[in-house]
């Protein structure tokens, strides 16, 4: 069965799971020979998880930031992430 790459996805990972995901990718580039083809794929699959997981932690950050505004008079609006 082949394995989906995460640009093939639809739906992105919860970052739980993105993070499980990249720490089993680097355990076996660290502990695995893999052919070069093999590890370049490996490696590309965790570059696009690592920046899924800084995306979500950006996000996470901007939440926290809009509940902790100064002016408690502000009106708290929905967070809508940005699709980039």
């Amino acid at each position: 069965m082949a394995k989906k790459k995460i640009s093939d996805r639809q739906d992105p990972l919860s970052f739980e799971t993105a993070l499980t995901e990249l720490e089993q990718i680097v355990t076996r580039l660290e502990s695995v020979e893999l052919p070069l083809e093999k590890a370049l794929s490996e490696f590309e699959q965790g570059i696009q998880l690592a920046r899924q997981g800084q995306k979500a932690l950006q996000q996470a950050e901007q939440r926290v930031q809009i509940l902790l505004q100064a002016d408690d008079n502000a009106p708290l609006d929905n967070f809508t992430p940005e699709d980039t």
